[in-house]
């Protein structure tokens, strides 16, 4: 935080008070109107608040309907193609003739969305290209003695511009998944153009703090890098601070919990001062679930004199962070985990893309939230995906404050770039501000590229060839933006943070995105590509899985609030078009109902168990991938699989889609399906088939033997010892039909997955199998500390039953629902209708004999819970 200190617009009492020449921010953020330009008829209206961009003001003033409803996203599209005006009028800050000599003033645009002009006073000041580049402008001889200034900013079309540049260079091989080319040449959000999952809404406005600064000496930048040694027992930290103007002596404070830890004053020379710190037994900060996030503050004080005119201060976290990329035992290729602390940690997480397509309104509690989830969701790790923005610092705050890992992609995304020099001039600026801005937070912990723009090239036959590093060469190419991910964003990052590691790309693994052993895979094969059953993820394993998913409906009222009439609304069914309008993806009739009929009996009606059989098909798909994948995490030497980044954990929009949280922060079932697998400690059962022919020729005589194997996974850093305990159940009669201990205090040793035991289902007649449900438990010390319940599969074959005696009862104490029931049952769902009662687990299989506890939050007495599951109708 800079010392904020408010002008008055009176004359100073005291010419030259030493309160004048301390760094003043003053914020323009008043009085804002604003209009369409090039149109006669149009009035300046009020915005709806700032920063803004133009959808917000046109819907604030009733001139456009929300685009979130129903099809109001087609009747909007005219407002990107039209030019639209900013203006605002601020007073001048009242300065002695003795301050005017010294002092200088600069308006501070943190962000402009994107091709905007800015004229003060009738002079024009500034032109920008990019909606991801901060702009200070020196405006001192610009600013009106007395009276009020007039600030005017004019944006136009990004679309229009975009169509423009891909004209005048034509020779460039323009192509592109999602939106359309001209987003490739423009430096903007690339979901403004529509993706696979979002609208397509052209946005522009001022969507970042404008400022006005007032100072004779500053501090432009506070940064640091820091060093926890091996041993962990002592830290490097060298603080840097720049310095604009003529002060030159900075003192930098550390302090953890507002207690000094060190102080240093240091003079700069030529705007640059540093001083090493070395700090023994430092606080360390972890990822969630492995420690604490302990953070220091790191002050810049610049002093003048006796004065103190500019403070700045960062918070930081002291970690050892490793990307480990090494040979293994037993498997090709080289690993591919992050290591915390020298603690290997198996990143299971999420993908994120922008939580609205109107990112003014997101506030700092909302990003709060949505961390939040991640975190309450088992999750380690959140992957801001490239085709978004450098995210708000609220989002890496939280991520900062709640242990989350960020893995941060550039701004780059499913396309070929461009490399002419102006665009590669943009690029560069762009890295160089965007990296300065979040270098200081310890979450993050490797930069990306870019989205898929190598798969892109590999789909196209771009040129490649990974053993030519003359990079000039790279631009005469088919695929100049190499240039970009291996020379200019590389640059920046070994300058700017060399201790972070940077990785070219998402998927990237060197000659071949696709290769499964070597560096992040993008795991598509289940719903696009080959579209393989989501039972066979163990044969779709990578070292790093950092995108896979499925799609499924969001809750009924995230459709509901969509639907122009919503419960009243003709289209409120699984295929009206309204529906299918807010589902972006191609071919997702077919794919949804692929996957659906290929596991469970179902029917579009009625809507809330057709949407219920699709978040369980995702919740299925889901954990399926986490838990097989997890179980590739084997310990030292081992680690043939280090994280899987499911896409995506939420929305831009009201939309079906793969996320597993819905827009408004609903959960879907996929959450806590995923929450289970990523516990400390979980369970894993797979059932498989065995074919054994007679002789090579025989059609007749085949023995099928059908087996189960079971390990156990063990994220926390202690071994533990635990019996495991095996039933099977008749899933017509509900009758218990084995029930054994198969291990006595068995070892499963510390962070990896141990092989438990692989034997027959147990039936009491052959061809039982079908019917047989078999559930696995571990206990230690005799509680129950994780289980998992195998079904024959498909499901769809199994002659499931309808509970007569499904309970869900609140406890005594309002903190769990137990559930339970006489026969198997698949994917009990508890719902609510009152949305402040808060689940902790959902979506839970169940046998007889056994109750499962629910945890809850805001439930009472009166409280009306209801169930669904697979089956019900």
């Amino acid at each position: 935080m800079r010392t904020e200190h408010a002008f008055s617009s009176n004359p100073p009492t005291q010419s030259g008070s030493p309160e004048m020449s301390k760094h003043t921010i003053i914020p323009i953020d008043k009085n804002w109107t604003f209009k369409q330009a090039e149109n006669k008829d149009s009035k300046f209206l009020p915005v709806a608040q700032f920063p803004t961009n133009v959808h917000l003001d046109l819907i604030a003033n009733n001139i456009i309907a929300d685009p979130f409803i129903g099809k109001n996203e087609n009747d909007v599209q005219w407002i990107g193609e039209v030019p639209w005006i900013y203006k605002t009028t601020f007073p001048s800050p009242s300065l002695s003739e003795k301050d005017r000599a010294t002092v200088k003033a600069v308006i501070a645009f943190d962000g402009l969305d994107t091709y905007a002009t800015v004229v003060l006073n009738g002079k024009e000041i500034l032109k920008t290209e990019s909606m991801f580049i901060p702009e200070r402008v020196d405006v001192t001889t610009f600013l009106k003695k007395e009276g009020d200034n007039e600030l005017e900013i004019t944006f136009e079309s990004a679309y229009l511009k975009g169509c423009a540049i891909v004209e005048k260079y034509p020779d460039h091989h323009w192509g592109c998944w999602n939106g359309d080319t001209s987003r490739l040449a423009v430096r903007k959000a690339q979901y403004h153009w529509g993706w696979d999952w979002g609208p397509t809404l052209m946005t522009c406005g001022p969507w970042r703090p404008i400022n006005l600064e007032i100072f004779s000496s500053r501090i432009s930048d506070l940064y640091f890098t820091s060093n926890v040694y091996k041993s962990l027992k002592s830290a490097e930290f060298v603080a840097k601070a720049d310095v604009e103007g003529s002060a030159t002596e900075i003192k930098f404070d550390i302090s953890l919990d507002g207690k000094e830890v060190a102080t240093k004053t240091v003079k700069a020379e030529k705007g640059h001062a540093s001083h090493k710190f070395q700090i023994d037994d430092p606080a360390l900060w972890f990822p969630i679930r492995y420690g604490k996030q302990p953070l220091y503050t790191v002050t810049a004080i610049l002093v003048e004199g006796t004065a103190e005119i500019d403070t700045q201060s960062k918070k930081f976290g002291l970690r050892r962070a490793e990307l480990i990329q090494r040979p293994m035992t037993d498997q090709p290729g080289t690993t591919f985990f992050f290591q915390i602390n020298n603690i290997p940690v198996f990143c299971g997480g999420s993908d994120w893309i922008p939580a609205d397509n109107f990112i003014p309104r997101i506030s700092k509690e909302k990003y709060y939230d949505w961390v939040k989830l991640v975190a309450d969701g088992n999750q380690f790790m959140i992957r801001v995906w490239g085709g978004g923005i450098f995210e708000e610092q609220a989002f890496y705050d939280a991520c900062d404050e709640l242990g989350i890992l960020v893995w941060q992609d550039f701004m780059f995304g499913c396309g070929n770039y461009p490399g002419f020099p102006e665009f590669l001039a943009l690029v560069k600026t762009e890295a160089e501000e965007n990296v300065k801005l979040l270098r200081h937070h310890p979450s993050i912990i490797i930069w990306a590229g870019n989205n898929e723009d190598y798969q892109y090239q590999e789909s196209m036959g771009l040129t490649y060839d990974f053993d030519n590093k003359d990079s000039e060469s790279w631009l005469k190419t088919d695929f100049p933006a190499r240039y970009i991910y291996e020379k200019i964003l590389l640059d920046a990052c070994n300058e700017l943070i060399p201790d972070t590691f940077y990785h070219f790309g998402s998927p990237w693994g060197g000659k071949n995105t696709t290769d499964p052993t070597i560096g992040d895979l993008h795991q598509w094969n289940v719903w696009h590509g080959s579209q393989e059953k989501y039972q066979n993820f163990d044969k779709l394993v990578g070292r790093f899985v950092s995108e896979f998913g499925m799609e499924a409906f969001p809750n009924i009222k995230t459709i509901e609030a969509f639907l122009p009439l919503g419960k009243d609304d003709p289209d409120r069914f699984a295929q009206s078009s309204t529906v299918d309008f807010h589902n972006k993806a191609d071919g997702h009739e077919r794919r949804i109902a692929l996957y659906l009929v290929e596991n469970f009996r179902y029917a579009p009606d009625p809507l809330e168990q057709f949407i219920y059989s699709t978040q369980l098909m995702q919740a299925e798909c889901l954990a399926s991938a986490y838990r097989l994948w997890k179980r590739q995490w084997k310990g030292p030497g081992k680690e043939y699989c280090g994280g899987a980044l499911v896409w995506q954990i939420n929305d831009c929009w009201p939309v079906t889609s793969w996320a597993i949280v819905d827009y408004y922060l609903r959960p879907k079932h996929a959450f806590y399906t995923v929450k289970r697998e990523m516990a400390p400690i979980s369970l894993g059962v797979t059932r498989k088939e065995h074919l054994i022919p007679k002789d090579k020729h025989t059609r007749a005589y085949i023995d099928k033997k059908t087996e189960i194997e079971i390990w156990g996974s063990n994220l926390t850093l202690e071994d533990i010892t635990a019996d495991v305990v095996v039933k099977a159940f008749d899933v017509i009669t509900g009758k218990e039909t084995y029930s054994k201990t198969i291990e006595s205090a068995f070892s499963l040793p510390s962070n990896r997955s141990t092989e438990i035991s692989a034997f027959a289902v147990p039936v009491n007649t052959a061809g039982d199998e079908s019917r047989t449900v078999v559930a696995a438990y571990l206990y230690s010390s005799g509680e129950q500390i994780a289980r998992y319940i195998n079904w024959p599969e498909p499901l769809k074959y199994v002659h499931l039953q309808k509970p007569s005696q499904l309970k869900a009862v609140l406890s005594a104490d309002g903190k769990s629902v137990e559930v339970s029931a006489e026969v198997p049952v698949k994917g009990v769902a508890v719902e609510c209708e009152d949305e402040s009662v808060v689940f902790g687990d959902n979506l839970v299989d169940l046998v007889p004999g056994e109750t499962v506890s629910i945890p809850v939050k805001g439930a009472a007495g009166e409280t009306v819970l209801t169930t669904r599951y697979l089956g019900m109708v």
